[in-house]
């Protein structure tokens, strides 16, 4: 299968600060993959080196085959770039955004007409062509900023964090487009995000956390690193149901998910002890269930240890 980025251990400093710590990372052709870490965590830091905007501290990389370090002006030639802060000229309309990225690219009259339309046509925007940016909505904002990255045809595209603060419905489009992109162009994608809906849709992801990758692998494989049975637990009162789950030996860790919990519980808990238990403290079950784990209790797991 071919490489298209591949990082070995990846490092950046500011002064004693360090945002990214030894990485390594092989992302295949064709292949969709999230960077899942909260604010803070070295993901747009990554991205930036990677798209050549900043220089490693160590370590070295290669992007579509070019240096990250020797080669980083000839990568731009084959990424495309969309930041989290909306990049394009409010001021203009959609066409005219079109347009001056064209003329970025140095497209030749003929592709940009061709490029121009299935801009349009790709992120929906042929009736919106000649209205204001400003105006827009930012989901729509999101699909223009995407579509004017790919102008020039790259075969890796870079997202760092492309949907925040858009709406759900959206959010689903935006994916959707991403997709498409893939089966048509076979475009590389390695999106950064801190939304977990958003990272399952990736075809294999890397949880990252002071600037460390902690684990990589596919939803599934990520899923069965927790070797603890999971229950989803529903009790009240709910402070204390929360107290007492956590202070039962056989359970490892109590995570709350709106009004329940997901209990993590040692192979070898006997699960009625701890009903009766629960009961003893005067807690009232309302549900008790077992679960798979799901992406959320992956990523907290790994980001508590």
């Amino acid at each position: 299968m071919k490489k298209t980025i591949e990082v070995y251990n990846l490092t950046k400093k500011f002064g004693d600060f360090v945002a990214v710590n030894n990485i390594n990372l092989v992302i295949n052709e064709a292949e969709v993959f999230g960077l899942l870490g909260p604010n803070g965590a070295g993901k747009s830091t990554i991205i930036k080196m990677l798209c050549g905007l900043l220089k490693p501290t160590s370590g070295w990389g290669y992007v579509a085959g070019c240096d990250v370090i020797k080669d980083f002006d000839r990568i731009k030639s084959s990424i495309g770039y969309m930041s989290q802060k909306f990049s394009l000229y409010e001021d203009l309309t959609v066409e005219e955004n079109i347009d001056f990225y064209c003329g970025i690219y140095r497209l030749s009259k003929k592709e940009k007409q061709m490029r121009k339309r299935w801009s349009l046509e790709t992120a929906k925007l042929m009736e919106y062509r000649n209205q204001i940016v400003a105006e827009l909505p930012k989901g729509y904002k999101q699909r223009l900023a995407l579509v004017c990255a790919l102008l020039h045809k790259p075969i890796i595209l870079f997202l760092d964090e492309p949907t925040a603060g858009v709406d759900p419905i959206s959010r689903k489009q935006f994916w959707d487009l991403i997709y498409r992109l893939k089966e048509s162009f076979r475009t590389t994608a390695l999106v950064t995000t801190h939304y977990m809906d958003e990272a399952e849709r990736c075809e294999r992801i890397a949880l990252i956390q002071n600037g460390k990758i902690s684990v990589t692998g596919t939803f599934e494989e990520l899923k069965d690193l927790i070797k603890d049975k999971v229950y989803l637990i529903k009790a009240q009162p709910y402070f204390a149901a929360r107290e007492a789950l956590k202070a039962e030996p056989g359970i490892h860790r109590v995570l709350s998910f709106g009004n329940s919990f997901h209990a993590f519980f040692a192979e070898d808990a006997d699960i009625e002890v701890v009903k009766h238990n629960l009961k003893k403290k005067n807690v009232d079950i309302l549900s008790f269930m077992p679960i798979r784990p799901s992406l959320e209790d992956v990523f907290l797991s790994v980001m508590e240890k």
